[in-house]
C-alpha cells in the first residue's frame, strides 16, 4: 500500500533537508542536528516525573522515571531509546515514555546508555543490563514492583532490550516478564531485500544505517556477537514473550521479521505486526499520526496484560 497520508508530508520535510556527507560526518554535530529537528510536543501529565542516577558498567547513568498514578507498587517498564547507537536521549523520547506509562499503567524508567563512537560496543548493552539490575534491586525505594518487569525499545533501543534479555537469561537475573520491540535492529548484516528496496527516501537510509554501524562496531567481527546481532544467537528459547512491530517502508523490516520467526521457532510467544504505510521511527509520531497512535495503544495493551 502507499505511504500513510499523514506520514507523506513528514517524509517530504525530511527530503528537503540537505543529505549528510557520511564520509565527513561528526557524531557530535549529528547529535545536535538530530536534537534540533525533534518537534516540541507537550507531554502527557504524570503523577511524577523524576530524573535518576542509576548504575552503569563503569559509573552512573542518567535515567528518568515516569509514574502515571500514585497507586502503590506499580509494575516496572524499562525503556531504551533509539538513535542508531549514536544519537537520542531522555528528552527525544520523553513524550513516548509518558504515553507508555499512562497506557500500560506501569512506572516507566528511560535509561540514557552511553553512545558510540565515544563508547563503542559493548558499552551500551552492558550499561542497559546493569541499569535494569539496579532498578530491580532498588524497586522498593522507587515504589515499584520489580517482580513485574518488562522491557521496551525502538530501533537501536530494541537491540538494547534484546541484549538485556540475553544477559538476563545468561546470569539468571532479573526475571523479565515481557518485551516490546518497535522496528528493532537485530543484525549487523544489511543484506535483506527490504534494506535494498527502501535504501533511500523513507527517513532511515541504508547509508545512514551503515554509518551507525561503523560508529558502533569499530572492530572486525563484532557484528557476529549476539549482543550486537541478536538474530545470530545460537538459541532464543530463553527470550521472554514478545511484541515485535515492524514498518512496511523500513530498511530494517526484514531483519525484524526474521527475528520474530526465530522466536516462534524457539517456542517463544510472539505477537508480530507489520504496519502498512509506516516508516522507521513512526511510533514517535503518535501525537500527529493516527495509525501510529493506534499501534502504540495496541502494544501498550500487550504490556499491560503481561504485567497484571
Amino acid at each position: 500500500m502507499p505511504v500513510d497520508k499523514q506520514i507523506a508530508p513528514i517524509l517530504q520535510q525530511f527530503s528537503e533537508l540537505p543529505a549528510p556527507d557520511y564520509s565527513q560526518l561528526d557524531a557530535a554535530q549529528y547529535r545536535q542536528f538530530f536534537d534540533d529537528m525533534q518537534p516540541v510536543i507537550p507531554g502527557e501529565p504524570m503523577s511524577e516525573v523524576r530524573n535518576l542516577r542509576v548504575a552503569g558498567t563503569v559509573g552512573e547513568l542518567d535515567a528518568r522515571l515516569y509514574r502515571p498514578s500514585q497507586e502503590h507498587n506499580l509494575p516496572l517498564l524499562v525503556y531504551f531509546h533509539g538513535g542508531g547507537f549514536v544519537v537520542g536521549n531522555l528528552d527525544t523520547h520523553d513524550n513516548l515514555c509518558r504515553s507508555l506509562a499512562r497506557q500500560t499503567e506501569a512506572v516507566v524508567v528511560s535509561v540514557a546508555y552511553r553512545l558510540a563512537p565515544e563508547h563503542p560496543f559493548p558499552a551500551a548493552p552492558l550499561d542497559c543490563y546493569q541499569a535494569t539490575c539496579w532498578l530491580v534491586e532498588h524497586a522498593a525505594e522507587l515504589g515499584v514492583d520489580g517482580s513485574r518487569l518488562a522491557l521496551a525499545g525502538d530501533s537501536a533501543g530494541g537491540n538494547m532490550a534484546l541484549a538485556v534479555s540475553q544477559l538476563a537469561a545468561q546470569h539468571q537475573r532479573p526475571k523479565i516478564s515481557y518485551q516490546c520491540l518497535f522496528y528493532p535492529v537485530t543484525d549487523a548484516r544489511n543484506d535483506s531485500p527490504s534494506y535494498a528496496e527502501f535504501a533511500e527516501g523513507f527517513f532511515l537510509t541504508a547509508n545512514m544505517m551503515d554509518w551507525f554501524w561503523q560508529q558502533y562496531l569499530p572492530e572486525a567481527g563484532q557484528g557476529d556477537d549476539p549482543l550486537a546481532s541478536p538474530l545470530r544467537a545460537a538459541s532464543l528459547a530463553q527470550m521472554p514473550p514478545t511484541t515485535l512491530i515492524t514498518a512496511e517502508f523500513d530498511p530494517l523490516r526484514d531483519q525484524g521479521e526474521a527475528f520474530a520467526r526465530r522466536l516462534r521457532e524457539a517456542g517463544v510467544s510472539v505477537r508480530e505486526q507489520r504496519c502498512d504505510g509506516m516508516i522507521h521511527g513512526f511510533i514517535s509520531m503518535a501525537p500527529v499520526v493516527e495509525r501510529a497512535a493506534q499501534v502504540l495503544s495496541e502494544a501498550a495493551a500487550d504490556l499491560r496484560r503481561a504485567l497484571i
